[in-house]
């Protein structure tokens, strides 16, 4: 597990006393949004689809401590938008490690060195940066719909790492992603030394502009991430529960818990969660207690649930399994010791889509590239394969 043991035993002391006090609906991490504008515009994301005005605002660090001190979860995920553009945030990262919350600052790392040779920012068992890294390096800079951008971060991670800081990478997978190429972006990252990585299938944003590229049906994510996590190397670290991790890969089944990671942003407290806009309100107490929960989720039959497996919808679910009972803590250590997770069926599966890129056109990336001078997509692509 690629989380400190100072990290997993305030988690765990955190998630007993609210059990044993009853409370069924708690929060983990908050969802920390201090602006929603970015220095690049992914095709993927539904967060920076705002007109100017909005993308302009930003939440003071008065606003961000009275949130985390409100919500009083344990970590603090600071999303975005790119936080390395709000201009206070050494502030918000200094005032959170005074309250002692576990942070994670998610970053594209197109400033990270910038950041880091500033020297405004020391390493602390409570920073980590979350890189923003979506495979290797035209997997990732064709999904961030920019040239360059994997080795910026890559150098920005290198020297993070060098210079002590706790480093975590955030990949998010697609449709018809490829699952070699991205067993091989593990090695790069653990080669770098990276203290663990986090995946998870994307949520199809209704205001994305690539609507086309989300993982659409349950079985398809979880026969992808069956593929993608069997017969899994020792070396591979990763900063998630490993039971989400077998919820992903179809081991197990769970409902989503979206009061784990509540969202502040500029707007209030966004109900329902991180992914589905239904409203604002003003205080976390309020969000808890007006928010109509059994509206959401799977078993709810909402349509903006159903094909939903996200990290932040599901891993507070995994959490809560671990601590629930004798066998949920049992299950834990049993993944985490028995981690490897053999597969004859998986690892079939890789050889054939390792032959899917041979043939003529074999050296173009599955994603697309320019040639002649005109981009061929990945739907392109396929039929010149198959024709």
């Amino acid at each position: 597990m690629g989380v400190p043991i100072s990290q997993m035993w305030t988690v765990a002391t955190y998630v007993l006393k609210n059990r044993l006090k009853g409370n069924r609906k708690y929060p983990l991490v908050l969802m920390l949004e201090p602006l929603f504008r970015c220095n690049l515009a992914c095709a993927g994301c539904g967060k920076i689809q705002y007109p100017a005005h909005i993308l302009k605002r930003e939440l003071t660090p008065e606003q961000c401590f009275k949130a985390v001190d409100e919500c009083g979860a344990p970590m603090v995920s600071i999303p975005g938008g790119e936080p390395f553009l709000h201009p206070n945030i050494e502030e918000i990262i200094e005032g959170l490690i005074a309250r002692r919350k576990y942070i994670y600052l998610c970053t594209n790392a197109i400033l990270l060195e910038k950041k880091l040779k500033e020297g405004r920012i020391k390493p602390s068992k409570y920073l980590t940066f979350s890189v923003h890294m979506d495979g290797q390096e035209e997997h990732h800079d064709f999904a961030v719909c920019r040239e360059g951008t994997y080795q910026k971060a890559h150098a920005g991670i290198k020297l993070a790492v060098e210079m002590g800081f706790r480093v975590t990478t955030n990949t998010t997978l697609f449709d018809n992603f490829d699952p070699n190429s991205t067993r091989r972006f593990f090695d790069e990252m653990m080669d770098v030394g990276v203290e663990g990585m986090m995946v998870s299938p994307g949520y199809a944003y209704p205001k994305a502009p690539d609507q086309a590229s989300f993982l659409r049906e349950r079985q398809n994510t979880t026969d992808a991430f069956e593929t993608l996590l069997s017969n899994r190397k020792k070396r591979w670290k990763f900063n998630q529960s490993p039971l989400f991790l077998e919820y992903l890969m179809g081991k197990r089944d769970y409902e989503c818990t979206p009061w784990g990671n509540p969202t502040f942003s500029i707007f209030g407290w966004q109900k329902p969660c991180y992914l589905i806009q239904d409203g604002y309100v003003e205080s976390f107490k309020e969000l808890m207690e007006t928010t109509d929960w059994d509206s959401y989720g799977r078993a709810s039959g909402n349509t903006n649930c159903q094909q939903c497996m996200v990290h932040c919808g599901y891993e507070p679910s995994a959490v809560d399994h671990t601590f629930a009972s004798p066998m949920g803590m049992f299950a834990t250590i049993k993944a985490m010791v028995f981690n490897k997770y053999p597969s004859q069926k998986a690892k079939q599966q890789l050889e054939a889509e390792t032959q899917k890129l041979h043939g003529p056109m074999s050296h173009v990336v599955q994603l697309g590239i320019e040639v002649n001078g005109k981009k061929v997509s990945a739907e392109d692509l396929k039929s010149k394969q198959s024709a």
